[in-house]
């Protein structure tokens, strides 16, 4: 994978833990993310998959198991 410009969420706390970053690839065709506490693990997605994340999330509609 090429080198990504990873960019955290506007509501990350600040430090080193608890951060949601995104990258784009040079493409375009995919949205990478990944949790700053495990940067090793990327998830890969197409831009309208994420779009369906953030819908859902902010409508409440996810719960914790």
């Amino acid at each position: 994978m090429p080198q990504l410009a990873w960019q955290k969420s506007s509501f990350s706390t600040g430090g080193e833990g608890n951060c949601v970053e995104l990258a784009a690839a040079a493409t375009g065709a995919h949205i990478h993310l990944r949790e700053s506490d495990h940067p090793h693990r990327i998830a890969t997605l197409p831009p309208h998959a994420l779009t369906n994340l953030l819908h859902t999330v902010k409508a409440g509609h996810l719960t914790r198991p």
